[in-house]
């Protein structure tokens, strides 16, 4: 949406439209309010950066983020960085907490011209996200990366999550593993739905029933989650954990410290995780790691694509990247 839109849809003038916005005394209060009323319901917003001079640029990109506590989105942040400062950008880091309507502020306050382009990782997809069919992507182009909305037609890099879940627990099954228990923070997300999916795939394709109660809803508190994971292995009696993401790693083996649970020789683990230092954790922790710091980049080079007028190809439309199976002593028989 641009002013000219905005004026055909009033059928006001170009001019007319433009002077409520700069809180012009030549029209009335009426005709300023039906402008400004439309503006808000199409989510118009003018870009005072740039009223008269088209092709300036902030020469800054956005990086929107649901957390920083997790390294794999700092170590995308890094990627994003690297590439956009060989092409002369800046960043600015905006973190939404998993919150849909801070995603939608900060969206709506970088589309005046603070920013050229945006990288994001996605906060409410089992909410209304349909904001964002109303942002003028030729002029505010976005990225997606990690978390994305499936029904959005925007480009979208992300990591092959299906495969590395399957592949984690059929590497617990052949440690002797048949009691796993599937720790998620959020079942609703994409990643949370398809990293549940390659787990219980892999259950059938060796035959071991899904047990419901096996798959343990975690949150994004620490503490909470140390409470979980330990009523689950009190009482469920896992003998492989599969963590969705890096925090809950952290949670079950403060869990297993407390109970006394032995790693790996009561309980086998694998997580989800970046973590540079999980081969010094006690024991080395198997992780599926994915390419974070090229995952930033490749969203960044995408991005100034885009920011460059080339047109992203067919192909670029959805990038998927492998991610990697690192076993260490956590999963291996004692």
């Amino acid at each position: 949406m641009d002013i000219i839109k905005l004026a055909e849809v009033l059928n006001l003038s170009k001019s007319t439209v433009s002077r409520a916005f700069r809180d012009s005394s030549d029209i009335s209060a009426e005709t300023k309010q039906r402008i400004l009323a439309k503006a808000r319901e199409l989510n118009y917003h003018p870009n005072h950066y740039a009223s008269n001079m088209r092709e300036q640029k902030s020469m800054t990109i956005a990086v929107v983020v649901p957390e920083l506590a997790n390294n794999y989105f700092t170590q995308i942040i890094q990627g994003v960085e690297k590439v956009a400062k060989t092409s002369g950008y800046h960043i600015l880091i905006y973190v939404t907490d998993d919150d849909i309507a801070r995603e939608q502020e900060f969206i709506r306050g970088v589309s005046n011209g603070r920013v050229d382009g945006i990288v994001m990782s996605v906060s409410g997809e089992s909410k209304d996200h349909s904001y964002l069919a109303h942002v003028d992507v030729d002029r505010l182009p976005i990225v997606l990366f990690d978390r994305i909305y499936d029904d959005i037609d925007l480009p979208k890099i992300v990591t092959d999550d299906y495969d590395s879940s399957f592949r984690s627990t059929e590497h617990l099954i052949q440690q002797g593993c048949s009691r796993i228990a599937y720790l998620v923070v959020n079942k609703e997300q994409s990643i949370g739905k398809v990293r549940m999916q390659g787990y219980m795939d892999a259950l059938r394709k060796y035959r071991i029933p899904l047990r419901k109660r096996l798959i343990v809803d975690c949150t994004n508190s620490y503490d909470e989650n140390a409470g979980i994971i330990e009523n689950a292995i009190q009482k469920q009696r896992p003998d492989g954990i599969l963590a969705s993401v890096e925090r809950l790693a952290f949670s079950t083996y403060y869990a297993c410290g407390k109970l006394s649970v032995r790693i790996p020789d009561d309980l086998k683990i694998v997580a989800f995780s970046s973590l540079e230092i999980a081969s010094l954790l006690s024991p080395a922790l198997t992780t599926v790691t994915q390419p974070a710091i090229q995952i930033g980049e490749r969203a960044a080079a995408l991005l100034l694509k885009k920011l460059q007028g080339t047109p992203i190809d067919d192909t670029e439309r959805l990038i998927t990247m492998e991610s990697e199976l690192v076993i260490r002593a956590s999963s291996l028989p004692a």
